[in-house]
């Protein structure tokens, strides 16, 4: 997959404190068409959320309690079910590397890290497809120009 991180990622982010409560958590990323949001504690990346996890926790087959787990309620903070291993690419990376991360890692987004360390973006399955349908049109456009 040519092309850079870079040139794909989703540069306005949307970024949350590990203090949010899950359910404010849910909420804005049902406002704002979101699935995942990076978690920052001042300008630290300290975790990641995804809709997936506010929906069914990892924890969620541990509880006696089958109705808990889907109580989007705010006594839980985002710092309580958040993914603390964030696995992360940077804007110099190739697409192809970082859908490989993706794939082996098997998650849904990727934090986007610039040569300084800032978070700069964000890199999801949706911004990937997006650069496939600009490689297939370009495909497209290269056969149709030689014949």
């Amino acid at each position: 997959m040519p092309g850079k991180v870079s040139d794909y990622m989703t540069r306005k982010l949307i970024t949350i404190d590990p203090q949010m409560g899950v359910r404010e958590a849910y909420f804005l990323m049902r406002d704002e068409d979101i699935r995942h949001l990076p978690v920052v504690d001042g300008d630290e990346l300290v975790g990641i959320i995804s809709d997936r996890q506010l929906r069914r926790p990892n924890w969620a087959d541990e509880t006696p309690d089958i109705e808990h787990p889907y109580l989007l309620s705010d006594d839980l903070t985002v710092g309580d079910v958040m993914e603390k291993e964030v696995v992360t690419c940077r804007t110099y990376e190739t697409l192809s590397k970082a859908n490989k991360t993706i794939m082996d890692h098997n998650v849904g987004a990727l934090p986007v890290l610039d040569k300084t360390d800032a978070l700069v973006g964000i890199l999801s399955a949706v911004d990937l497809l997006a650069a496939l349908q600009d490689i297939l049109k370009n495909e497209k456009s290269k056969k149709k120009a030689r014949a």
